[in-house]
């Protein structure tokens, strides 16, 4: 018994993909966040940088994700 699978429209892809990538900007905003509010509560910028990085690490792989993405919607 073979079952086809619906296949999804460019606009509900481009949807599902909004509300991934979404999740991806929150993250790593939130992570930067706390890293400021480490540095903040700490009365010291290290601790509170890691954190910073970490959520400009997240942004940044957000940013390859996306042009991957475009590039091979192109």
């Amino acid at each position: 018994m073979a079952r086809h699978k619906k296949r999804m429209t460019e606009q509900q892809e481009f949807d599902v993909m909004k509300l991934v990538l979404d999740k991806f900007l929150w993250l790593g905003f939130i992570v930067m966040g706390w890293g400021m509010y480490v540095s903040i509560r700490d009365s010291a910028v290290l601790p509170g940088l890691w954190f910073m990085l970490a959520g400009a690490v997240l942004l940044f792989l957000f940013l390859v994700i996306i042009v991957k993405e475009y590039e091979i919607w192109k």
